[in-house]
């Protein structure tokens, strides 16, 4: 058995820009004292998620720069390897993403969001690559919110590339009339979380999902197993720090490599 501890960071909508850098340096502060090697934040929690209601500044380089910045100094310090959900913006098309650091503190890499949701349209823009990443002994993709839910072939690709987990950083608000669960995958639940269980069970590799701390929210943050079992998730609405202990030996990719399509 080869145990990796991973951390999904569960926090609730920042303020303001800057609270989101200031909560993220917590969060990773408080990450490596659990003795965590890797933590994954929510989908754009750098500034915050434009839409449904949120009001956020206006799209901005050096702010944007300065967070990546302080992520950058605070990984190195904690030694632990960061998933940062945020924006950025690349010829002046603003792009969700996933900004990817290693535990010394270098950049890994990005991994835009190649399918965007219809309603992101009119704010973002797509990416056009995909790629997966190493922290120590774990290879890991990122398929962010939209995608891991409704394009299998964005996990796959991943498994199909030696990767044992997929983080998939995400924001699913309350919805107006909504089922409001207490209990993960709870039949009276939309479809969100059930397709967790199976990206994770197509491909025979961990899923680990992580949503901002809402009230309300139809999904929460949660990590499972390669046969397609929760392994654990975040009580609904609950702000704080996932922790998971994973055996990636047992990440096998059988069934994604079977797939001869993808």
């Amino acid at each position: 058995m080869s145990t990796f501890r991973l951390a999904l960071a569960n926090l609730r909508f920042p303020a303001t820009p800057d609270e989101s850098v200031s909560l993220a340096t917590q969060a990773i502060a408080q990450a490596t004292l659990s003795r965590a090697e890797i933590i994954c934040f929510p989908e754009c929690y750098i500034p915050g998620y434009r839409g449904f209601g949120h009001q956020v500044s206006p799209p901005d380089r050096r702010f944007l720069e300065r967070a990546w910045s302080a992520i950058q100094s605070a990984a190195a310090k904690a030694s632990i390897s960061v998933i940062l959900g945020t924006e950025r913006i690349v010829h002046d098309a603003l792009l969700i993403s996933a900004l990817v650091f290693n535990r010394d503190g270098t950049i890994a890499g990005f991994q835009d969001k190649v399918q965007l949701d219809p309603s992101e349209e009119k704010i973002y823009s797509p990416g056009s690559e995909r790629r997966v990443f190493q922290a120590g002994d774990l290879k890991f993709g990122v398929s962010i919110c939209h995608e891991g839910w409704r394009y299998p072939e964005t996990v796959r690709w991943a498994a199909l590339r030696g990767a044992q987990i997929v983080f998939h950083p995400h924001f699913h608000p309350p919805e107006p009339g909504g089922y409001v669960p207490a209990t993960f995958a709870d039949p009276a639940n939309t479809f969100h979380e059930k397709a967790m269980l199976c990206r994770a069970a197509e491909n025979s590799c961990y899923f680990a999902s992580v949503n901002y701390a809402t009230a309300g929210s139809p999904t929460t943050s949660a990590v499972i197993r390669p046969d397609g079992t929760v392994l654990c998730y975040q009580p609904y609405g609950k702000e704080g720090l996932l922790l998971a202990d994973i055996d990636i030996s047992a990440a096998t990719g059988l069934l994604a490599a079977r797939c001869k399509t993808a």
